[in-house]
């Protein structure tokens, strides 16, 4: 009894900086989970409350815009449209997502493979992004008609050159000392690129797709306004022509929702991928 008696204390003291220690990172990881929870919150019913203000001070008539309320309701009272037409641009904007990033990572790997293609192709693929978008989509409709496949390809135009900048920049940038490391183990190239070079590049490709989660919506609704009878861009036309302005705030709305989802979807992803996080390391 006396031993565990004269033990118990010392136990105790030795773990108390331990626990001190973990409450103290635990409620910092709660306040930055709330904080990042609250202020986006806080931030879109500003935003409603601004809107709804506009409208009630200045008289805004509702063919202008429409009060927040007269969207909600169009939502609900549509809701079956919207979502009919929601599904043909959420698959062009995932099938442009995954061939434009596909594509560009693919290149992306050659070109740090072989300076030679990337000296002469990358100029070629910068001069291709500056032509405009709208001036791109005509030529796409024209080529492969008003299905799907020229909505994906736009959609997939709009994803491939942040992704290709991003991922090849994140393959070259490798600690020079790593680099030489592998070499004096006789690694091959496959073995520096997958275990090297791929790892380093996360980080920065996941930064490209975050912008390509949301670009693919925007290239797939474009695609919609050249040539479509069906889908958000289609109904946000549709809309705009008959004036009904609740009916083409909520056509936004439900693309922007499209798009945050995207967001989110690849935000989970990359923390289910990269296991560390910069915030985390000094904790």
């Amino acid at each position: 009894m006396t031993t565990s008696s004269l033990d118990t204390p010392v136990a105790v003291l030795n773990q108390t900086p331990v626990d001190a220690e973990y409450m103290k990172w635990a409620a910092a990881r709660r306040r930055r989970m709330w904080r990042r929870r609250i202020l986006p919150a806080l931030g879109i019913g500003g935003l409603l409350a601004l809107w709804w203000a506009v409208i009630a001070i200045f008289d805004v008539k509702p063919f202008i815009a429409p009060s927040p309320w007269a969207v909600v309701e169009t939502l609900y009272a549509k809701r079956a449209v919207l979502l009919d037409n929601l599904i043909p641009t959420a698959l062009e904007a995932a099938g442009g997502f995954l061939l434009g990033n596909l594509a560009a990572i693919t290149i992306a790997t050659i070109f740090v493979h072989n300076k030679t293609l990337q000296d002469i192709f990358f100029p070629v693929v910068l001069m291709f992004n500056a032509i405009p978008l709208v001036a791109k989509a005509p030529v796409l409709v024209l080529i492969m008609g008003n299905g799907m496949e020229p909505k994906i390809t736009i959609a997939a135009l709009v994803c491939f050159f942040p992704t290709l900048v991003n991922m090849v920049r994140g393959l070259e940038s490798v600690n020079p000392q790593a680099m030489e490391l592998m070499r004096v183990l006789s690694a091959s190239k496959t073995e520096i690129f997958f275990r090297l070079r791929l790892l380093n590049a996360l980080p920065y490709l996941f930064s490209a797709l975050r912008i390509a989660a949301s670009m693919c919506v925007i290239g797939a609704v474009v695609g919609e306004w050249v040539g479509a009878t069906v889908g958000i861009g289609a109904m946000i036309l549709q809309a705009t022509f008959n004036f009904d302005s609740p009916l083409l705030y909520a056509a936004i709305v439900m693309s922007a929702t499209l798009s945050g989802l995207f967001f989110l979807l690849v935000t989970v992803a990359e923390r289910l991928i990269i296991r560390w996080h910069p915030e985390d390391a000094s904790h």
